[in-house]
């Protein structure tokens, strides 16, 4: 069965997609800019309210690229080190990502977040997709003892990057798992783990939600819709992968 991972900024959200039959939840903070470490508080809460589904919590301390300074370093090894002091009842794991000035991996800056993650999973999240040539890089990562690759095959959405997915599954060898991302939806999901052989699909199954209050001043906070996650996209995936009856 393929495994689905469902990408979440909202405490519901981890018990929407754990009552769906879900296998993990990645917890961010700021998706509308890619996505930015969660505050302990919300990573908090979302243990508190699981029972089965597997935690990931991203650790990307800005938005924009992936060359982060020392300082930067620190807040992410500082946040690696405060998430695994939190109780989990749940799998705990971490996403991360750091690249170079000149567009590789920094293997120095990654060894250091897998070393603080401890026992806990690593994912390489889709800075990866930047990179020049992605089957070439997969040994990096798996050197480095990261468990995962979040990626869309270097392409705008997974289902465009169908041909070079299926070369890090055949490259992966079971050393790494290849999580397939990106527009991946119910309508298409099974197409690509078809044509692919991912083990693992990602998605944010966010739908939007209206405003609960009113401005009595004409100034409103309101101008973008806000997402939140819904059961309805994370069905529909479940449903196109279950095996027939």
């Amino acid at each position: 069965m393929t495994a689905v991972e469902i990408c979440i900024d909202d405490v519901e959200g981890a018990s929407i997609a754990e009552e769906c039959g879900a296998d993990r939840v990645e917890v961010c903070a700021a998706l509308s800019e890619g996505g930015t470490t969660p505050s302990m508080g919300l990573v908090s809460a979302v243990l508190s309210r699981v029972s089965r589904i597997g935690v990931q919590v991203l650790v990307r301390p800005r938005a924009g690229d992936f060359v982060y300074s020392p300082a930067e370093v620190e807040v992410m090894l500082g946040d690696i080190a405060a998430v695994r002091a939190l109780r989990a009842a749940v799998p705990v794991g971490f996403v991360v990502g750091a690249l170079t000035a000149d567009g590789a991996i920094d293997t120095a800056v990654l060894a250091r977040l897998v070393e603080a993650a401890g026992p806990c999973p690593v994912t390489f999240h889709r800075a990866f997709d930047t990179l020049p040539d992605l089957p070439a890089a997969l040994p990096t990562l798996i050197s480095a003892g990261v468990a995962r690759v979040l990626t869309s095959g270097g392409a705008p959405t997974a289902a465009d990057g169908a041909d070079v997915l299926r070369s890090l599954v055949a490259g992966s060898a079971g050393r790494i798992a290849v999580l397939a991302g990106g527009s991946v939806r119910g309508a298409n999901v099974a197409a690509l783990v078809a044509a692919t052989g991912v083990p693992e699909v990602h998605l944010r199954a966010g739908e939007p939600v209206s405003s609960s209050s009113t401005s009595a001043t004409g100034v409103s906070f309101d101008a973008v819709p806000r997402l939140a996650t819904s059961a309805r996209p994370i069905r529909a995936v479940l449903d196109a992968l279950a095996p027939p009856s």
